[in-house]
């Protein structure tokens, strides 16, 4: 096991009481990249991830859905994490309240972001925030 898989079980078993490394990582999705505007998204890829690898992923739409009410949207597809570029005040609350870990001002490939996540080298910005 390398040493990203030993982090994230590390950081998984402290957030969730767990030690099985499974996760749910929801992207902000347009043509492949990193879409720059959570409440603006129309798709997300999601990666269901076991023991710190993709075992599946998916695209949905989000069917209009925009803001706030994406947070919830996420919570009833069990993501537990999102990988985004900008994010308002009010997205990053409901995202808190409805328990998913946020990695915002993320640029790039999605696929790519998502296994810099996993290997803990995923460069993000904890207090971005879109006005």
């Amino acid at each position: 096991m390398n040493s990203a898989v030993i982090w994230q079980r590390i950081l998984y078993k402290k957030i969730y009481g767990k030690d099985v490394l499974k996760m749910k990582i929801a992207v902000t999705y347009e043509d492949g990249q990193i879409y720059q505007h959570f409440g603006h998204t129309e798709q997300f890829k999601l990666y269901q991830v076991e023991d710190g690898k993709v075992v599946s992923e998916e695209i949905i739409g989000t069917n209009g859905t925009g803001h706030g009410a994406l947070a919830g949207m996420l919570r009833e597809l069990g993501a537990d994490t999102l990988i985004c570029g900008g994010i308002g005040g009010g997205a990053r609350t409901a995202l808190s309240d409805a328990g998913i870990r946020l990695y915002g001002g993320v640029t790039g490939n999605a696929d790519d972001a998502v296994a810099a996540l996993l290997s803990g080298s995923l460069s993000f910005d904890p207090d971005i925030v879109c006005h």
